[in-house]
């Protein structure tokens, strides 16, 4: 997969943080240019025609990436603010004695967002974070009939833990638990088809994996669920029309563009529509199948360090190691080399992009051997 590195800006190093954000296609500043500063720069007319185009793409981009409508996605900042206006729609979680479930391990901000955009009166429940998080049956057991959403991510960034999605979301329907789905840490690597897994909600971002930059998150809404979402934090383009210009007037508009809001932003999403048409065409079963190959070579280099999962079925698309009273000279040595990881509580982070191959991950061997494995 060697060649996809002349596809991006990798700045001569060897950058393994894909976790954290992905690389820039080449190509993107053409794109940026054509899509949104062209018409701005060369034309004396207004440009929002084509900057509402830019809009399109990204809807179009998101529906060839995980084979569902354009319609049923709606651009947005970021994932707190897309779950912000989840919660504060629905009327069956605006109300006394709502119970959430969620795990300890999710990103904070998602827990923030649920403490706060609900009633003072809801309870969240966590799953224990020393609890295997990819075993359906501890779901299962947490899933009881009292639970009124349940928050779901695809994949866990300081765990390289996958959750079992499909048996989670697949319980919570039968017992009428409204699901969201953060694929925030997954989009790109770990492939989903909407048609086949279908949660009420999902959001995303585009910074990661999809190689788009911050700012463009995505909000998907079930077409099973739209009617019962009535957005508070709307503007005129969440109007049925938002050219009516009519105060007296609002329609929600009926598609998942009914959470858009006030005058859209534009600049992320056009470069996030060009990176994410790049990995809708090259697949994320590519992707992925690459990044496990990838993971593979370092498992097979080490034991007890690894700390992330060893089986595929389990294990997202980061592999996290423990040095122990090693690490930090391992990460210094690491940085010194121009290797680019991080790391969290449960050690370093790790994660191998289509555009890294055998030679970096080698390297990254190589010098953690030497500051590591020949003192033992």
């Amino acid at each position: 997969m060697s060649q996809y590195k002349n596809d991006f800006l990798l700045a001569e190093s060897n950058y393994l943080l894909n976790h954290s954000v992905g690389r820039p296609l080449k190509t993107i500043e053409k794109a940026f240019k054509d899509s949104f500063l062209s018409p701005w720069q060369s034309s004396g007319k207004e440009p929002w025609e084509n900057w509402l185009e830019v809009i399109n793409n990204f809807q179009l981009a998101l529906s060839a990436l995980f084979n569902a409508p354009a319609v049923e996605f709606c651009p947005q900042v970021n994932l707190s603010s897309s779950l912000t206006k989840i919660l504060m729609s629905l009327a069956s979680l605006n109300k006394q004695n709502v119970v959430i479930l969620m795990s300890e391990i999710d990103f904070p901000s998602m827990g923030f967002v649920l403490q706060n955009a609900l009633p003072k009166s809801a309870e969240i429940r966590f799953i224990n974070k020393n609890l295997d998080i990819t075993d359906a049956n501890v779901w299962q057991q947490h899933l009881s009939k009292d639970i009124d959403l349940v928050f779901v991510s695809n994949a866990y960034s300081n765990t390289g833990q996958l959750a079992p999605v499909r048996e989670v979301i697949s319980r919570a329907k039968e017992q009428g638990i409204i699901s969201v789905l953060d694929i925030a840490q997954s989009a790109g690597v770990i492939p989903l088809n909407l048609q086949d897994v279908r949660p009420n909600f999902m959001i995303g971002s585009s910074v990661k994996w999809l190689c788009g930059g911050p700012g463009a998150a995505y909000l998907w809404i079930n077409p099973d669920s739209i009617e019962q979402c009535q957005p508070k934090d709307v503007g005129w383009f969440s109007h049925e029309n938002p050219f009516e210009f009519d105060i007296h007037h609002f329609n929600y508009n009926q598609s998942a563009m009914k959470f858009w809001g006030g005058t859209p932003s534009i600049t992320p999403f056009a470069l996030a529509s060009h990176s994410i048409h790049y990995f809708a065409t090259l697949g994320a079963n590519n992707v992925r199948t690459h990044n496990q190959a990838m993971i593979d070579l370092i498992v097979d280099e080490f034991d007890t360090e690894i700390m992330s999962p060893l089986h595929k079925e389990t294990r997202s698309g980061t592999v996290i190691l423990d040095f122990k009273d090693k690490q930090t000279v391992i990460m210094h040595a690491l940085g010194h080399a121009n290797i680019s990881v991080d790391a969290r509580h449960l050690g370093m982070r790790v994660s191998a992009h289509i555009y890294n191959n055998t030679d970096d991950i080698q390297q990254f061997i190589d010098v953690v051997k030497q500051h590591y494995l020949s003192v033992y």
